[in-house]
């Protein structure tokens, strides 16, 4: 199956306030607010604002007008297609201050939990289908074992969990990137979810990559906006990349007490998506108590969250999770915890032949001319001093030192093994004693 050619199913527009599946009173509110804050009038610019159509955006408007909250301004915008203006009354004032002291929120109007749960299931992780020739050439920039695509491509279509280990400096970070590259098509984030009356705010540029904005031309016949529900945004599937500095609290509900809104954690923002918890091993807490907290959503593609009053509830657990430590499984996990992930990688270093390849393939792309003397200096005479272990790191550490030292000297781009020396010396730090 090609992602290419399988679109994803949008969001379809709500046609009435009914479909919206929020409160009334809420409704009403984010749009006093939006007005307040916002100072808009026109029917069209608040459509946008808070994302709704024009027409369900207009009996929003009425209803708002019924309660004598709005008025209208009693000019029409030629601008704007002669429409009719709209103001806040004094009591519009009022209720939007009061509102705005409860919660700042305002602008686009939120998803109800259960409405985004139903587009979660559209957009699954767990539907994608990844070929052998997606992740070859979201990887072919890297030398990898063949054996290695092998392991990887039933586990990325899965959508589980994997565990890539090894030593460092293997490019487990490279082939984590690789996965989300591979994934390829375009999933709808909703700008904000609503439960129980509290507002949650997803979409988040810093993690989301949106897709071109389609923009309307108010005079046109067929709106484009109408085609999907705009309070979602077209995005990349989302990656979250995690490392040494992940703490257990960045997976709770972020609230704020200035806005009065929450923020959603990591993973949630990473829902249809890759979530990459790198260097694994590295964070405070210890890796079983960080892989215990991903237990349940693993297990059953749910997840629990708490409200600031204590309330728990549950949100959609829909994303890729790739753990990666420079440790062994068995020194950092109990047999239970690891049993819970799916998928044991492991990424080794390359083979000499392997190493050779990706040593010439830098060279080449860096402008370094190869050198026979040099690379059996770097084969015969160096690597034997660390009992042939080869890393992937290496080929490009040498070849940026030699390139250091060269330009430094004055002299061209050159290999020599001399220059091995060199630049072998700042890869180790040699054991020694420091006499203070």
């Amino acid at each position: 199956m090609n992602m290419e050619t399988t679109a994803i199913m949008a969001p379809p527009a709500p046609k009435s306030l009914e479909q919206m599946q929020l409160p009334t009173v809420m409704m009403r509110d984010i749009l006093l607010k939006t007005i307040f804050r916002m100072n808009l009038s026109m029917v069209s610019e608040l459509s946008r604002a808070i994302c709704l159509p024009v027409p369900v955006t207009q009996t929003l408007i009425d209803l708002a007008r019924s309660q004598r909250l709005l008025e209208a301004t009693g000019t029409l915008n030629p601008l704007a297609g002669d429409e009719m203006g709209y103001q806040l009354t004094d009591n519009g004032k009022a209720r939007a201050l009061d509102a705005l002291a409860q919660s700042e929120y305002y602008g686009a109007m939120p998803v109800p939990m259960a409405v985004y749960a139903e587009q979660v299931k559209r957009q699954s992780i767990r539907n994608i289908q990844v070929t052998r020739d997606q992740l070859t050439g979201a990887m072919g920039h890297l030398v990898l074992p063949d054996d290695l695509l092998s392991n990887l491509g039933p586990a990325v279509s899965a959508g589980r969990s994997v565990l890539m280990y090894g030593p460092p400096g293997n490019g487990k970070s490279s082939i984590s990137n690789g996965i989300r590259d591979a994934l390829g098509d375009k999933i709808y984030i909703p700008r904000a979810i609503e439960y129980s009356g509290q507002v949650i705010t997803v979409y988040d540029p810093i993690v989301h990559t949106a897709a071109e904005e389609q923009v309307d031309d108010p005079n046109a016949l067929r709106r484009s906006s109408n085609r999907y529900d705009t309070r979602y945004v077209r995005c990349d599937r989302p990656t979250v990349i995690t490392g040494g500095e992940l703490s257990l609290d960045m997976l709770d509900l972020v609230y704020n007490p200035v806005a009065r809104t929450y923020q959603a954690p990591l993973q949630l923002k990473s829902t249809g998506g890759v979530f990459i918890i790198d260097d694994l091993g590295r964070q405070e807490e210890p890796p079983q108590k960080i892989v215990n907290r991903w237990i349940v959503p693993l297990e059953e593609n749910r997840d629990i969250l708490a409200l600031q009053s204590g309330e728990k509830f549950e949100v959609p657990f829909d994303t890729l999770v790739i753990f990666s430590t420079n440790f062994h499984p068995n020194e950092i996990f109990d047999k239970a915890a690891l049993r819970r992930i799916f998928y044991k990688i492991k990424i080794d270093g390359p083979n000499k032949e392997n190493f050779l390849k990706i040593f010439a393939m830098v060279a080449r792309k860096k402008g370094m001319p190869l050198d026979e003397a040099a690379l059996l200096h770097l084969l015969n005479v160096k690597y034997p001093t660390i009992d042939n272990i080869y890393a992937n790191y290496q080929p490009v550490f040498l070849i940026d030192q030699m390139i250091s030292i060269c330009e430094f000297e004055g002299i061209p781009y050159q290999m020599t093994p001399e220059l091995i020396d060199r630049a072998w010396a700042n890869m180790f730090v040699r054991e020694e004693t420091i006499v203070h």
